[in-house]
Order: C-alpha cells, then sequence, then structure tokens
C-alpha cells in the first residue's frame, strides 16, 4: 500500500474529540463471550431498538466528548505541506476515510436509493459520547445509527496487531470500511429490518448484517486506488497490493466469531454469534472485493453464509 504524498486531504470528514472523561480500559467485548457487543461494528439499529439508543456495555458515568473539531489541528498536522504526515496515524486513518467515502458517493447512488451521505469518523481516546449513548474504549471501533457517526479510538489499531496478531497496515483501513458498510446499511434501511430478526446464531440478522459490511469493504479495497482527493486530482492511493489484502483478510479472520472464542480459551459456541465465524468473514470480504459491485453483497438473500 502506497499512499499519494501529492494528496490534499479534507479533514472536515474526521472530528478529532480528544481524551474523554470517564473510567474504562481498553478490554474488548468478544463476539460469543460476556458482552452483547462485537468487536467491530458493536453499535448497531438492532441495539438502539433493543436498547432505547444506549449501548449496553461498558456504559459509563461523567462520560465527556471532550477535544476539538477535527479542523483546525488535523489541518496543520495533515497538510501535504508536512512531510513527515503520514507516520501519524491520524492523517493515514484521514486518508483512508476520505477514500471509503469517495467510493460511496459514486457507488451508493448505483444501489438505487438516491445520494449517497456523508459522515464524520469521529477520534477520541478512552471515552466519548454519542448519540447512542456513552461509550469507552473497551468496545472497539463502532458505527452509531441514531448519530450516523463513525468512533475510534486509534490505540484500538495496537490492541488489534497485538492480541490478534492482524499487524498489517491494511488491517486499518478494513476496519474502518467496515464501520462505513453499516453506515451504507443505515441509510438503506437494512439495519432497521435486521432489527427486527435473531440478535445472535450461526445464521442470525446480526451476523448477516456484520458478513454484508464486511463485503463492502472488500468491494471498496477493490476501488480504493480510483479514489481521488480534495482537489478531485490526485489519487489517495497509489497503489493497493495482494499483500495489502492478505492483510485484511488476516484481520477479518482474527476477529471471527469461532477464532475469538478459541483464543480466549472457551469453547465455540455457534448459538452465540453475532458476526459470523474466520471463515464467513474473509468469504464476505473477498466476495466484494472481487465483484467489486456492492449489490453481490446480499447476506440476506442467500443460505450461503
Amino acid at each position: 500500500m502506497e499512499l499519494n504524498e501529492r494528496a490534499e486531504l479534507d479533514t472536515s470528514q474526521v472530528t478529532d474529540r480528544g481524551r474523554g472523561g470517564g473510567g474504562g480500559g481498553m478490554g474488548i467485548p468478544l463476539p460469543g463471550g460476556g458482552g452483547r457487543g462485537g468487536l467491530i461494528g458493536i453499535v448497531v439499529a438492532v441495539l438502539v431498538a433493543l436498547l432505547g439508543g444506549g449501548f449496553g456495555l461498558n456504559a459509563m458515568t461523567n462520560g465527556d466528548e471532550g477535544g476539538q473539531a477535527g479542523g483546525t489541528d488535523l489541518e496543520q498536522l495533515c497538510s501535504r505541506e508536512n512531510p513527515k504526515r503520514f507516520d501519524d496515524v491520524r492523517c493515514r486513518n484521514l486518508l483512508f476515510v476520505n477514500s471509503i467515502q469517495g467510493y460511496w458517493e459514486k457507488a451508493y447512488p448505483e444501489l438505487g436509493k438516491g445520494k449517497y451521505e456523508p459522515t464524520d469518523t469521529n477520534y477520541f481516546q478512552a471515552a466519548v459520547n454519542t448519540g447512542c449513548g456513552q461509550a469507552d474504549s473497551g468496545v472497539g471501533p463502532f458505527y452509531c445509527p441514531a448519530d450516523r457517526q463513525v468512533y475510534i479510538d486509534l490505540s484500538f489499531y495496537d490492541e488489534l496487531a497485538s492480541r490478534f496478531g492482524a499487524k498489517g497496515e491494511f488491517a486499518q483501513p478494513y476496519v474502518l470500511a467496515h464501520e462505513y458498510g453499516h453506515h451504507i446499511q443505515n441509510l438503506l434501511g437494512t439495519n432497521a429490518k435486521a432489527g427486527q430478526g435473531d440478535q445472535s446464531g450461526p445464521r442470525s440478522a446480526s451476523v448477516r448484517l456484520e458478513l454484508q459490511a464486511d463485503c463492502y469493504a472488500g468491494a471498496w479495497a477493490k476501488h480504493a486506488t480510483e479514489s481521488k482527493d480534495k482537489t478531485g486530482q490526485e489519487p489517495l492511493f497509489t497503489s493497493i497490493t495482494q499483500t495489502d489484502i492478505n492483510e485484511a483478510l488476516k484481520a477479518a479472520e482474527a476477529i471471527g466469531d469461532d477464532s475469538i472464542q478459541e483464543r480466549s480459551g472457551g469453547q465455540v459456541n455457534p448459538d452465540s454469534f453475532t458476526h459470523g465465524t474466520s471463515a464467513q468473514r474473509q468469504r464476505w470480504f473477498q466476495q466484494g472485493f472481487d465483484s467489486g459491485d456492492p449489490k453481490t453483497c446480499d447476506t440476506f438473500g442467500t443460505d450461503q453464509l
């Protein structure tokens, strides 16, 4: 993966909230484990419907949004005048967000549902207030349907690499593209429909929702080098290789329900699955990448998950 040093980034798509108040550690609730959430995409419309807009796990008191809007500091840090900007995880992830949203601006209308509605990604540390309630870093990256925004404590990537073995750099845009997949589902109304189905189990609506978000992430990856910068002239990525795709597949494998349950020392219990197995997550990411077409990501219309 090579990032274009000449690209001008759109900082309006990211808000840097800084350090929030309240407690909460970095422990990640595991799919099929003690929490109702998952590693990625924990907050979906299902939880909003069932819990009245709250998270249902790792809820905190005294949360504080903190920080500043992403414009000022990120504009300076991530300016192309800064030759070391892509050494900083904030600028790299800003580029990833720009690319993902640039892709959906073109791809979403082809789904026949009108114009794509862009949304922000929020960087936070330790804790954050959202339209879905208060959360700490322990919930991992998530999308909140109530305010239609993505949230991530960027230190999550260290946890993903050290605890789950997904060390490749392309694991990062895979995570973000998955969360934006949930945004697409929210715009399409898929989240609301999924909320009427089973929320755990190998064929549950929750699993289908997560696998579809993986497929959407793969579709973005296929077209990532086509996305342009803020000027519309420069590509954001100059190259994406098979090695990068393999890194995304490694991340998908690491966060499958069965893999996490095995790693945590418990027995694999399909009835508690909420995100799908490692093989399923890999297969649906690959499906999206091979086809490059989100219309092929209909996990709700097949028994072959």
